[in-house]
């Protein structure tokens, strides 16, 4: 990559009113630097690792307001997996426990420690100090090389990631955690980089197609199906984009058009929606004609990048027990929360007759039609098994005929959910049923399902 640099760029009103906001100002980054340095001493004078600051804040590419601060933990790498998390866990929990208000051990690839310290979220993350990105022995091995490169490259381009950063935030796309399926901050970075500054890029974007390759180091070693593939110039068997799913990657996309046709610093801070309360949801519900559903049951106990993958698949596993047994579904959408997930179902009927067709083979696939007519010869059955358009056709007693029974029933189980989730609903779910779904914990997953809109048409409501 060519040596980074550009000519003096005149911000518009806007975005440079934007930028007066969420510029870290001095106070700002001494307190959290100053907090950075107090960890990293601790961890060097332990003798057992080497501490090094990494993300946003070892970049300067945070927005003011953000409270996030990374210290990763670089061991030898001869140690073993089991030794590094041991050591590392150790010294976490010791690091926390001297500087921390509380702290809490979380799990990724590996085990970590979420401490707060004087009001940061500070995460102390165990690593192997390689020498390469080739030689990584896990996912975290290269977050450090991610530090090192943008930080060489980003100083003519701090301002244009701000931008980027708080733009992707108010659309609702920034994040590569499941939930959110967006723009992280590195590859953020890495699009600015790679196109020069926020400008290039949002007229660039309003132009992307599936299919969008950018390899800034030139280095791919494999190839990629996702919609979206940026080569990570650390590991070139990598992409960092693979966590952006179809749907926001062109979110992106809507915002960038809506931005050049009509800059507004509405693209960047949002006014809050307020949830819908129980009585306006109920109404909302009657209007719509409807039949709404919600499957609940205890949240299990990991973090939402181990849950939210299998509430969705589980989600889809119900979905299609619903339409193979009659119930056709508009839309459904999962929500994780601290005491309960939700899976949520909107249903254009809630009932349907006794009566259901069961097809069986042609009648010309003869020892497969004779199985069948003789099966159903001796059944119960309302009619059949006759011949219809060379196949034969009974018509039998239909197992469930409320969606509100097939929810509730043993079938939800046999539908390939989740491990985590099966496990949860095996002691116990509950489903609820019209204005029933509602509660102050779901009332925002519930408001952003019942008026979902595409982040440009809210961004043109609230102008208005």
């Amino acid at each position: 990559m060519k040596p980074c640099w550009r000519s003096p760029l005149t911000w518009s009103e806007v975005e440079e009113a934007v930028l007066d906001r969420i510029r870290p100002q001095a106070a700002d980054r001494e307190e959290i630097l100053a907090v950075a340095r107090e960890i990293i001493d601790a961890v060097n004078a332990s003798g057992g690792a080497e501490a090094m600051l990494v993300g946003s804040v070892a970049r300067g590419t945070w927005v003011r307001g953000d409270r996030d601060l990374d210290i990763f933990m670089l061991y030898d790498p001869e140690l073993t997996r089991e030794q590094l998390e041991e050591r590392g866990l150790a010294l976490a929990r010791a690091i926390a426990k001297r500087f921390g208000e509380d702290w809490r051990e979380k799990y990724a690839e590996h085990p970590y420690i979420n401490a707060t310290i004087r009001g940061l979220d500070v995460d102390l993350v165990p690593c192997y100090r390689v020498a390469s990105g080739a030689e990584i022995r896990s996912a975290v091995d290269r977050t450090p090389f991610h530090t090192r490169y943008i930080r060489e490259r980003i100083a003519p381009f701090v301002d244009d990631v701000l931008l980027l950063k708080q733009f992707s935030k108010a659309g609702g796309v920034y994040g590569s955690d499941q939930m959110t399926e967006g723009f992280a901050g590195y590859l953020c970075e890495l699009l600015v980089l790679h196109y020069g500054g926020f400008l290039p890029l949002i007229r660039a974007a309003a132009r992307w197609k599936p299919g969008l390759f950018i390899d800034i180091e030139g280095h791919a070693a494999k190839t990629f199906e996702e919609p979206m593939v940026v080569i990570d110039p650390v590991d070139p068997r990598r992409n960092v984009a693979a966590s952006v799913s179809v749907s926001q990657m062109f979110a992106f996309v809507e915002l960038c058009r809506g931005y050049l046709d009509a800059p507004s610093d509405l693209f960047f801070f949002r006014p809050v929606r307020e949830a819908l309360t129980k009585e306006v949801f109920a109404a909302i519900v009657s209007d719509r004609g409807t039949y709404l559903y919600a499957v609940t049951f205890a949240t299990p106990p990991y973090i939402p990048d181990v849950v939210v993958p299998q509430l969705r698949r589980s989600l889809e596993g119900i979905r299609a027990l619903l339409e193979r047994s009659g119930f056709p579904v508009n839309r459904a959408g999962e929500a994780m929360g601290e005491e309960r997930c939700m899976l949520f179902f909107e249903l254009f009927s809630e009932q349907m007759p006794a009566v259901t067709r069961h097809v069986g083979p042609p009648v010309w696939s003869r020892e497969n039609a004779e199985k069948f007519a003789g099966k159903w010869r001796e059944r119960e059955r309302f009619s059949g098994p006759y011949i219809e358009d060379g196949r034969y056709v009974v018509e039998v007693e239909r197992k469930y005929t409320r969606a509100s029974a097939l929810l509730a029933s043993p079938e939800v189980l046999g539908v390939g959910l989740g491990k985590h989730v099966k496990r949860a609903m095996e002691e116990e779910w509950q489903v609820l049923q019209g204005e029933e779904c509602w509660s102050p914990a779901f009332a925002p997953f519930l408001t952003a399902f019942l008026q979902k809109e595409s982040p440009l048409a809210a961004v043109l409501r609230d102008g208005r």
